[in-house]
C-alpha cells in the first residue's frame, strides 16, 4: 500500500491525483490540504478518510471541524498544518498541487522528513531550487515532476547518462493568443484569457500559460529539476500539445514523449514510478492528428517569456521578484484592477529595481517576496 499526502487536493492537479487514487487499490490517502474550499474539502474526507486535513484559515479549520465532527480525521491549519502534512510520519509520497511559494516550507520539512516529492508547484524550484535540490540529494529523496512538461522530459531522459544530454527542448501549446501581437492584446479581458485551447487548469495558471510566463517559470523550474543552464532549454511551440517535451541528445538523437493532453498521466507516472500502469481514456490516433506543427515561440509579444530567462540566467533573488511580481499582477488583472499586458510590465518594473542576493536564504527569498508585493502594492 503506497500511502500519499496532497497539499492542494481541491486544485485542478489535487482533484485529478484523487482520481488516480480511485483506479489504484493499492494507494492510500494519509493527508490533504486546501486552502479554502471547505466544501469539497469535506466531500473529499468523507470519500478517503485522511487521518489529517488541513485548511489556510483558522476560521475556516474551525467551520470544518464542526462539518466532519463524525469523522475520525483531524483539522488543522495555517503553515503549522501544512508542515504537520508535508512531514507525516507514515507517507512515502508528498504531492505538492498548492499554487504558490507558501508551498516551500512544507516542500522542504518533507524532503528532511525522508518523503519523495512529487513536484506540482514549480515555485517551489523557481526561487529556491539552491535550496531543494542539494537537501533532496542529502536525503536521498526523488523529486518526481508532474508538470506535463517536465514529466516528459523525465521520461525521456530514463535508461540514458544525464552527461550526454545536449539540450532540453520545452514545448508550449502558445495558449489562446498564439500569434497575435502587442496591439492585439491591449483589451484583452480575463474571459478571453482564461480560454485555453488544449488544457483545463487553474485561473493563475491558465493566465500565465495565455503570457507564456508560466513557459517562463517552466524553463528556470527545469535548470534545477535536471542540472542544466537556462540557455540549454530551448522553448518550442507545438500547438496541438501532443508532444509534451523532449530531449535531444549529443548524438543528434531526439527523444520525445506524447500523449493526448491529460494529466492524469504524469501524476500517476510519479506516484507509480518507475512503474508504468494502466491508465484509462483517450489514446493517440495519428491517422486523425495528420500533422504536428512547431513554432519558434514570440518573445517580443510575449516578452514576460524573455524576462524569465533573465531571471533564471541572474539567479539568486531575481526568479523570486519575477514570480512573485507575476503572482501579483495575474490577481490583479484577475480582479480587473490591471490590464492583460501590464502583467509584463509590472514583472520588469519589479526586476529592474531589484538588488539581487545571490545566495539567499530562506527567509531572505520570503522577504525578497514580501518587498516585490510592496513595491507593487504602493504603485497602485
Amino acid at each position: 500500500m503506497k500511502k500519499i499526502a496532497i497539499l492542494g487536493s481541491t486544485g485542478s492537479i489535487g482533484t485529478q491525483t484523487l482520481e488516480v487514487v480511485r483506479s489504484n487499490a493499492d494507494f492510500e490517502v494519509l493527508g490533504i490540504a486546501a486552502g479554502s474550499n471547505i466544501a469539497l474539502l469535506e466531500e473529499q474526507i468523507r470519500e478517503f478518510h485522511p487521518r489529517k486535513a488541513a485548511v489556510w484559515s483558522e476560521e475556516k479549520a474551525k467551520e470544518l471541524r464542526l462539518s466532519v465532527a463524525d469523522m475520525d480525521t483531524e483539522v488543522l491549519s495555517g503553515m503549522e498544518g501544512l508542515i504537520e502534512i508535508a512531514a507525516m510520519e507514515e507517507t512515502q509520497i508528498l504531492v505538492t498541487a498548492i499554487v504558490g511559494m507558501i508551498g516551500i516550507r512544507p516542500t522542504i520539512e518533507a524532503i528532511k522528513a525522508g518523503k519523495d516529492i512529487a513536484l506540482a508547484n514549480k515555485e517551489t524550484l523557481v526561487t529556491a531550487g539552491h535550496l531543494i535540490m542539494p537537501l533532496a540529494a542529502e536525503k536521498g529523496i526523488h523529486i518526481l515532476p508532474v508538470d506535463s512538461e517536465h514529466s516528459a522530459i523525465f521520461q525521456s531522459l530514463q535508461g540514458n547518462d544525464r552527461k550526454t544530454v545536449k539540450k532540453i527542448l520545452l514545448t508550449a501549446s502558445g495558449g489562446p493568443f498564439r500569434g497575435k501581437k502587442q496591439e492585439e492584446l491591449l483589451e484583452i479581458r480575463v474571459e478571453d484569457a482564461l480560454k485555453h485551447p488544449n488544457w483545463t487548469m487553474g485561473a493563475k495558471i491558465t493566465i500565465d500559460s495565455s503570457t507564456m510566463v508560466n513557459k517562463g517559470l517552466e524553463v528556470i523550474e527545469a535548470k534545477w529539476l535536471f542540472d542544466v543552464e537556462v540557455d540549454d532549454v530551448q522553448v518550442v511551440v507545438q500547438p496541438q500539445s501532443i508532444i509534451h517535451s523532449m530531449v535531444e541528445y549529443v548524438d543528434g538523437a531526439i527523444i520525445a514523449q506524447l500523449g493526448t493532453p491529460d494529466m492524469k498521466l504524469p501524476i500517476q507516472y510519479a506516484l507509480c514510478y518507475p512503474e508504468r500502469r494502466h491508465l484509462p481514456g483517450e489514446r493517440i490516433d495519428f491517422w486523425k492528428i495528420g500533422k504536428l506543427d512547431f513554432e519558434k515561440p514570440d518573445m517580443d509579444t510575449f516578452y514576460g517569456l524573455k524576462l524569465a530567462y533573465e531571471a533564471g540566467r541572474a539567479g539568486g533573488t531575481l526568479p523570486t521578484v519575477f514570480n512573485a511580481a507575476n503572482e501579483l499582477a495575474v490577481s490583479m488583472f484577475l480582479k480587473r484592477e490591471a490590464k492583460y499586458l501590464e502583467i509584463a510590465e509590472i514583472i520588469e518594473d519589479c526586476m529592474s529595481a531589484h538588488k539581487m542576493i545571490k545566495e539567499p536564504t530562506l527567509e531572505e527569498i520570503l522577504e525578497t517576496e514580501a518587498a516585490t508585493y510592496e513595491r507593487i502594492n504602493s504603485r497602485r
